[in-house]
C-alpha cells in the first residue's frame, strides 16, 4: 500500500473467477447427469472443484486483508455495500419461492378441481420438528450475536465458544432437516406442493450449509488471531448473512409449515 496514492484495492490477476466459472458448469452438468443417468463422476469433479477455488481464493482474500494491508476503510466499505447487494438479490431470489406458493395455495385452478392442499398431500405438523428447528435457527441468532459483541470486546475465549456454538446448532438444523425430508410423505414430484416446499426449504437449508461454513472459517480464523475489534468485517459478513438465512426461515415456517398445512 506504500506504492500507491489511493486506498482502493486494485486486485491482481487471480486464476478463481475462472475456475470457479468451470466448476459451477461442471457441477450443473453433473447434477443432469446424476438426475437422468445415475453417473457421480462429473458430479464428483465439479464439487471437488468448487471446494478447490473456495479455499485457494478464500486464502487469496485472507491474505490481502490480514497480512497486506490492503482491506482499507474505503475497501471495507466497499465491501458492506457489496454484501447488502448480494444479501438484497437473495430476497428477491427466494422471494420468487413465495411467490409461486401463494399463487398456488390463494389461487387453485376450481376449473379443474383443485384445492389446497392438493389431493393426496398430508402436509407435515408445523408444530413438530419444523418449531425444533424454529427454536434452533433463533438460538443460533443469538449466538452468532454473542460472538459479535464478544469480538468487539476483545473477549477472544468467548467468541470461538459462541461461534463454535453457532456452528453446531446450523449443522443440527441441517441434520434435522435431513431426517425430516427422509421422513416426508410426499415428494418433490407431488404436485405443486411438494415442488414449492422441497424448492424453497431445500434451497434455504443450501444456505444454512453455506453459512456454517462461512462461520465455520471465521472460528479458524478468529483462533489463527486474525480479527480484531477494529478490523472484522469478515466476521460481519458471515453474521448477516446467517440473520438473513434466520429471517428466511421465519417466513418460511409461518407460511409454507403453518399457514400452508
Amino acid at each position: 500500500m506504500a506504492h500507491q496514492s489511493h486506498a482502493y484495492h486494485m486486485v491482481n490477476p487471480s486464476p478463481w473467477p475462472l475456475t470457479g466459472a468451470i466448476a459451477a458448469l461442471l457441477l450443473t452438468s453433473g447434477l443432469a447427469m446424476w438426475f437422468h443417468f445415475n453417473s457421480f463422476m462429473i458430479l464428483l469433479m465439479g464439487f471437488s472443484a468448487i471446494i478447490l477455488t473456495m479455499t485457494q481464493w478464500w486464502r487469496d482474500i485472507i491474505r490481502e486483508a490480514t497480512y497486506q494491508g490492503h482491506h482499507t476503510l474505503q475497501v471495507q466499505k466497499g465491501l458492506r455495500y457489496g454484501m447488502i447487494l448480494f444479501i438484497t438479490s437473495e430476497v428477491f431470489f427466494f422471494l420468487g419461492f413465495f411467490w409461486a406458493f401463494y399463487r398456488a395455495s390463494l389461487a387453485p385452478t376450481v376449473e379443474l378441481g383443485e384445492y389446497w392442499p392438493p389431493t393426496g398431500i398430508f402436509p407435515l405438523d408445523p408444530f413438530e420438528v419444523p418449531l425444533l428447528n424454529t427454536a434452533v435457527l433463533l438460538a443460533s441468532g443469538v449466538t452468532v450475536t454473542w460472538a459479535h459483541h464478544s469480538i468487539m470486546s476483545n473477549s477472544r475465549k468467548e467468541t470461538v465458544q459462541a461461534l463454535a456454538l453457532t456452528i453446531l446448532l446450523g449443522a443440527y438444523f441441517t441434520l434435522l432437516q435431513a431426517m425430516e425430508y427422509y421422513e416426508a410423505p410426499f415428494t418433490i414430484s407431488d404436485s405443486i406442493y411438494g415442488s414449492t416446499f422441497f424448492v424453497a426449504t431445500g434451497f434455504h437449508g443450501l444456505h444454512v450449509i453455506i453459512g456454517t461454513t462461512f462461520l465455520l472459517v471465521c472460528l479458524l480464523r478468529q483462533i489463527k488471531y486474525h480479527f480484531t475489534s477494529q478490523h472484522h468485517f469478515g466476521f460481519e459478513a458471515a453474521a448477516w448473512y446467517w440473520h438473513f438465512v434466520d429471517v428466511v426461515w421465519l417466513f418460511l415456517y409461518v407460511s409454507i409449515y403453518w399457514w400452508g398445512s
